[in-house]
């Protein structure tokens, strides 16, 4: 099909709130490495990684020679048979998470994995109340955008009355107009306060991610983690740790996020980087808790655990360790961190640059002093990077945060042309714009 046909099928036979990126939909054909061409053979640098998806890039052979092999043999089992896959990539989890997690169940993506792990912390506490993070994105499902606190991602009008929301770790935008490290994280204790006053006193769990995706790449300041996982334990409550966008690496120096606060959650979830682009999640916890499960009703996942997905999955893990361990990611991510420094330098509309290896964002102001968010510089930037051959991400509850999120396996000349790239394309916005 050509550009033309995918478009008008796209508007005929999908729903129109569908979010599609730039004025002009971009439809992709095929990809390579970081390098993904449309259906008319330009060629583009990618930078988002289908959402932080594609991890050891496209087309990696070893993912598509697991996949291939493993379709060949057998493409569906459920969970109501343990397949060899199966059992070794939970195997795996348990090897490459923090702490005792231990124990997996495997789902379809991460909207699935956070549903699993809110019930599964109701279950083994016997409380109800979730306390989540303002700004925080965990799916699509009911109970999922309960937790999700970004008005523009809460489709419908019924959700559930056991979610409260603590404010953010939001440094640049401290909602109690502080500053750290003076305000002794001060927004650590809202937690508290929240439980305190907003639920019962007893709390299922509390669910965070270590650097929020949707909301823009929102990074909490050393220590919060410690501070918000002991109030957690003290009302009863477990920690949920949503890696979807922050696992496998993606932070660099460990596997998952939240070692760089040092904090042991009691559940973890993940998806997207899981498999490469497979459809898979995970929701993995203690041996105890799991345990603790059993009696309290059946379950299963139709296709959790598939063979495929979890050869995907351990194809790509076994890609990481070779091409892409997290002290590389963090080295690279440097590198680029660095240069979104000198960019933050030059051009004034890019407020704040944040994040940790090759998860940054830059959030975008009207003007340094007054922070006003600069939404239309980001629309703007979109496609000007897209004209010059970049993809990118955006986000952030005022849509003026840009996401930067390549696949793991990024060298540092695409890193350097990246930003030789991004360079252009905000002298361009700047000069359209009028700001020197």
């Amino acid at each position: 099909m050509d550009r033309q046909e995918i478009l008008e099928k796209q508007r005929a036979y999908l729903w129109p709130n569908h979010i599609v990126y730039y004025t002009e939909p971009l439809p992709l054909d095929h990809g390579e490495g970081l390098y993904v061409w449309d259906v008319e053979g330009n060629r583009y640098l990618d930078f988002f990684g289908g959402i932080l998806t594609t991890s050891v890039g496209h087309n990696n052979a070893r993912v598509v020679e697991a996949v291939r092999a493993q379709v060949g043999r057998l493409i569906h089992s459920s969970t109501l048979y343990p397949n060899a896959n199966h059992v070794a990539l939970a195997e795996k989890m348990a090897e490459i998470t923090p702490g005792a997690l231990q124990t997996s169940f495997f789902t379809n993506s991460g909207s699935e994995a956070n549903e699993t792990a809110i019930v599964a912390a109701q279950t083994y506490t016997d409380n109800r109340e979730i306390v989540a993070l303002r700004h925080a994105y965990s799916g699509r499902t009911s109970l999922t955008m309960s937790v999700t606190a970004h008005a523009a991602w809460k489709m419908g009008k019924s959700f559930s009355p056991d979610i409260k929301h603590a404010i953010n770790p939001y440094c640049y935008r401290c909602p109690l107009q502080m500053t750290f490290p003076s305000c002794g994280i001060a927004c650590a204790q809202d937690v508290e306060d929240v439980i305190r006053t907003t639920t019962s006193g007893r709390i299922a769990a509390f669910m965070a991610e270590p650097i929020q995706g949707v909301g823009g790449f929102i990074t909490p300041p050393d220590g919060y983690f410690q501070i918000v996982g002991a109030i957690a334990h003290h009302f009863g409550g477990l920690f949920i740790c949503d890696e979807v966008q922050t696992g496998f690496g993606r932070t660099g120096t460990h596997w998952f996020g939240i070692s760089h606060w040092d904090v042991e959650p009691d559940i973890m979830t993940m998806a997207k980087g899981i498999a490469n682009g497979l459809p898979m999640g995970n929701t993995i916890t203690t041996s105890e808790i799991a345990q603790a499960l059993v009696g309290k009703g059946l379950t299963l996942s139709t296709f959790g655990g598939n063979p495929v997905s979890t050869a995907a999955s351990l194809a790509t893990i076994g890609a990481l360790e070779e091409e892409a361990p997290p002290a590389q990611v963090a080295v690279i991510g440097a590198r680029l961190r660095e240069g979104l420094e000198a960019l933050w330098n030059k051009y004034p509309l890019i407020g704040d640059v944040r994040g940790k290896g090759l998860m940054q964002g830059m959030e975008f102001v009207t003007d340094r002093a007054s922070k006003e968010p600069a939404a239309q510089a980001v629309v703007q930037l979109f496609e000007e990077t897209r004209a010059r051959g970049l993809l990118i991400g955006k986000g952030g509850l005022y849509g003026n945060v840009i996401r930067i999120a390549p696949p793991l396996t990024a060298s540092a000349d695409q890193v350097d042309q990246a930003l030789e790239i991004l360079d252009h394309a905000l002298a361009a916005v700047h000069e359209t714009l009028g700001i020197n």
